[in-house]
């Protein structure tokens, strides 16, 4: 068949014989026919995930910005229509099933890309036992939360909650989903940081609202955007990785009414449903006037409350925001999320630099046991390195030229024949970065092949 009668074929059977119908093709739109000894045996059809889903969210370990950000490389299978009588072929479902999961990855990158991490899919529990996902070795993971989508409406009740179904498309897509960095043939599929998603559930959102309400305002009495609300704003930019006023000013525009009056923002005058947001100069005011330290600490304090037990790495690494304040960071190696933060006003070489706020957060953390704190060349420094110890936890910093002599030595070391941290590598490639660290054959197989209409 052409592609166009071989697309037409395929949606007439699932329109007469899948009693959900043809659906309708949305987003990245992907058809599947299951061939055993050259004839269809089973039509499959994958297409875009759910956008939230508690029980999924979770098993990944998705925050809100990163479930945004990725949730193109979770694909949902749609459809699945066997072409054969009920009971006519034993086993033939999970075979085919299992021989198209085998088959997405690669079919799913040569149509739109990049190579997708997770598949899900739902049964009603109240029709089908799932028997076929749990021979194919699919997850229950739980149930959605009873609705359907809506035009209208975005979302009605429809008071029959699915069963829920997760199929891992790597041995490591779950990390993967997670990582800082998703694998390079994955990277096409993930979408810019999205500004004004929340990264904060709202139990989290009101305690860190609370929190900053007790800090001291610089600009006096009489303004009309409270300290707290501009505060809370600028901790969730931050935490979605904003650094300059401006995008703090974009973050503040995305909020939906309802999250701008969740915040205690000032309402429009004359309107019922309007919540105004600081501009750029409101946000530049207070951080410029902002006492950095009692900033710091109220945030500090909040996230070591919230985030429960330190990750195994951890990055200790800052950024300069308009050289006006610089944003201290000490962040999970897996997937980024901020653990402490510090506040300066200079790269180096002062008081309030970044090398003694870098001493100061780590020093002023609960314990480091088990901890790996990795950092850039400009934390080299002993004074860093000997609070990591203090407090129960290794480091690894990267060396530069700028400390020959410290370089010399570890070239020295690196060159003994039992250094098992330092790596073997010839003297003509070596560079001037160098890491300092302490110490069944009777049943048909089917085959897949993707549909020219897919």
């Amino acid at each position: 068949m052409a592609g166009e009668e071989q697309l037409e074929w395929f949606d007439a059977q699932l329109r007469d014989h899948h009693y959900l119908g043809a659906g309708r093709p949305v987003g990245d739109y992907l058809r599947q026919i299951i061939m055993v000894r050259g004839r269809p045996a089973a039509l499959l059809v994958w297409g875009p995930a759910c956008y939230a889903l508690k029980d999924r969210d979770e098993w990944i370990g998705w925050g809100a910005t990163m479930r945004v950000e990725r949730l193109k490389l979770v694909v949902q299978n749609r459809r699945f229509l066997l072409l054969t009588d009920k009971g006519a072929a034993p086993n033939l479902a999970s075979q085919t099933m299992a021989a198209a999961l085998r088959a997405l990855p690669a079919h799913w990158q040569a149509r739109f890309g990049y190579r997708p991490l997770l598949a899900e899919s739902f049964t009603d529990p109240e029709s089908y036992a799932g028997t076929c996902y749990k021979a194919s070795n699919w997850e229950p993971v739980g149930f959605s939360a009873g609705f359907s989508r809506h035009r209208a409406d975005f979302y009605v009740p429809n008071d029959r909650p699915k069963r829920l179904w997760l199929y891992p498309l790597g041995p490591k897509a779950r990390t993967q989903l997670c990582a800082a960095q998703p694998p390079p043939d994955c990277r096409a599929g993930v979408l810019p940081a999205p500004t004004g998603t929340l990264p904060l559930t709202r139990p989290q959102l009101e305690s860190l609202l609370e929190v900053f309400r007790r800090a001291p305002d610089p600009r006096g009495k009489s303004v009309q955007y409270r300290i707290g609300a501009v505060l809370t704003i600028v901790a969730m930019a931050l935490l979605c990785g904003r650094r300059e006023f401006s995008q703090f000013a974009r973050f503040a525009q995305s909020l939906s009414q309802p999250q701008r009056q969740l915040l205690g923002l000032p309402r429009k005058p004359g309107c019922k449903a309007f919540w105004q947001v600081p501009s750029y100069s409101v946000f530049y005011d207070v951080l410029t006037r902002l006492d950095a330290d009692a900033f710091a600490t109220l945030l500090v304090g909040w996230l070591q409350a919230h985030a429960g037990q330190l990750p195994c790495a951890l990055a200790l690494d800052g950024k300069m925001i308009r050289d006006h304040l610089g944003v201290l960071s000490l962040v999970d190696h897996d997937d980024g999320a901020p653990q402490a933060l510090a506040l300066y006003d200079q790269k180096e070489g002062t008081t309030r630099c970044e090398q003694t706020a870098a001493t100061a957060l780590l020093g002023g953390l609960p314990a480091l046991d088990g901890k790996v704190i990795t950092a850039d060349a400009l934390h080299c420094q002993r004074a860093t390195a000997r609070t990591i110890v203090e407090q129960g936890g290794e480091y690894c910093l990267q060396l530069k030229a700028n400390q020959p002599s410290l370089l010399d030595h570890a070239r020295q070391l690196d060159a003994l024949p039992d250094t098992p941290f330092l790596p073997r590598r010839p003297k003509a490639t070596a560079d001037s970065n160098i890491a300092a660290s302490t110490p069944s054959p009777s049943r048909p197989r089917p085959s897949t092949s993707p549909s020219p209409a897919a």
